[in-house]
């Protein structure tokens, strides 16, 4: 997927023998999580298409196989990279949208409907509420593989934050991070545009027993219900297949996924 003075997008289509009932945009998570969660992705992806569904798949600006470096990537590029894949999927496929993002793809999709003013149904998978709160966990990945102590750790996080604020990119769990890229991901929270009026699908997974859905998932699904938004939300049981150690799945949550997608076109 050519973007021009941007490089070029891996993008991966899957689509029926026919004519799909609409067309998914899946947008991944960040760092590690993306490849962690690849395996879940693929399964999702096998039985959105049995159900008549496309499927684009896209590596955003320097991640997976896209031109770029991640060190030089910004929360913009890739904000501008969902610009494009939607636009490529409106010059070739007249029919429905649905975005569907993993963790912090679903700050991602948030913002950018914020600045399009768009309302397309929405697939969120274990969504990402806060992004200060997500960039924060993924800082501290550094100071838990070098086993730090508690005083130790956070004199790290400090040193890596005054870093990103003076414009030094700071390298964590083998990605080095660019303050553009710190600075969007902090400031991203997970909120839809006023008017916002297509349907969104909160999905969440726990292995835990007698778990529901989080509390801070509740508040924000009330909130967006009170604005007139149909909003639904459903707990699956199953490991936390984006972070295990060992490749997981949950099937619970395709089936959940596949159900809600056939009720978007209803």
């Amino acid at each position: 997927m050519a973007r021009g003075g941007h490089g070029q997008r891996f993008a991966l289509l899957s689509e029926p023998d026919f004519t799909p009932c609409g067309i998914v945009i899946y947008v991944h998570p960040f760092g590690e999580e993306m490849n962690k969660s690849r395996h879940m992705v693929t399964r999702a992806i096998q039985g959105f298409v049995d159900d008549g569904w496309a499927v684009l798949q896209v590596d955003l600006n320097g991640c997976g196989d896209s031109s770029g470096d991640f060190s030089e990537a910004s929360w913009c590029d890739w904000i501008d990279d969902l610009s494009h894949a939607v636009q490529w999927c409106r010059e070739r496929f007249a029919v429905p949208i649905c975005l569907w993002g993993l963790r912090s793809g679903c700050l991602l999709i948030a913002e950018w409907l914020t600045r399009s003013g768009e309302s397309l149904p929405l697939l969120f998978w274990q969504p990402v509420l806060n992004g200060k709160q997500h960039l924060t966990q993924f800082l501290r990945l550094k100071a838990a593989a070098e086993m730090l102590t508690d005083a130790d750790s956070r004199n790290v996080m400090s040193e890596m934050r005054k870093r990103l604020d003076a414009g030094e990119a700071v390298e964590v769990a083998g990605y080095l991070l660019a303050p553009a890229m710190a600075s969007g991901l902090s400031a991203a929270i997970l909120d839809l545009p006023e008017g916002f009026s297509a349907t969104v699908v909160v999905l969440e997974v726990s292995a835990a027993e007698n778990a529901s859905v989080s509390p801070a998932c509740k508040a924000a699904i009330a909130r967006w219900s009170s604005s007139g938004t149909r909003v639904s939300s459903e707990l699956v049981p199953g490991p936390a297949f984006w972070s295990t150690q060992y490749l997981e799945t949950v099937p619970e949550l395709v089936a959940a996924s596949r159900r809600s997608l056939a009720e978007v076109l209803q």
